[in-house]
């Protein structure tokens, strides 16, 4: 079976489970932080994918466990057994990635990325929240990355949709006429 059908079902399936227990939160919590650690330790994240016989699926799971501090939901736990059991463990941080916008959206909350050359200011933050309130009727929850590589002005990435008012960016559409420019003139 095709491997974006597979996440998404079994993401689906977390979602479903979840609200029907009332835990969503808790769970969508829990996964927010695994995902913050598959992708600051590369190590677990290599693990999660490796085969079988070099790390089990019980080890797998104990190692996402620690992760959380071993304090994990019955939710979780139990989601991830039915993991271990359908041989699906390698897709944990796809699949609980794809839960998290699943559940975002269930609950009317959208996700979106910032991306600025200094620390945001409130007032930024907060138009941008009004905005995606006004567009689309969902509230927000933007997760901040500051890189002094974009020179100034911002990226800001929701959904499907990208606005790059980024300097760098500005700059390398310039570049980018100039280089044309000088290929017709020769």
């Amino acid at each position: 079976m095709n491997r974006a059908i597979v996440i998404t079902r079994y993401a689906l399936t977390l979602v479903k489970y979840v609200r029907d227990t009332g835990h969503g939160d808790i769970v969508c919590s829990e996964a927010e932080e695994l995902l913050k650690a598959l992708r600051t330790v590369p190590d677990l994240s290599r693990m999660m994918g490796a085969a079988s016989d070099v790390v089990s699926a019980f080890d797998k799971k104990k190692l996402l466990q620690t992760a959380l501090g071993n304090r994990m939901s019955q939710e979780l736990s139990r989601f991830l057994t039915l993991l271990n059991r359908n041989g699906r463990m390698e897709l944990v941080e796809d699949i609980l990635r794809d839960f998290v916008d699943m559940y975002h959206r269930s609950i009317g909350v959208r996700r979106a990325h910032l991306t600025t050359a200094t620390e945001p200011s409130e007032r930024l933050l907060q138009r941008l929240k009004a905005l995606v309130k006004q567009k689309t009727g969902d509230d927000v929850i933007i997760e901040v990355d500051v890189d002094p590589g974009i020179i100034g002005g911002f990226v800001f990435d929701i959904d499907e949709y990208l606005m790059d008012a980024s300097i760098k960016r500005q700059l390398d559409l310039i570049r980018e006429q100039f280089i044309e420019r000088n290929r017709r003139i020769i």
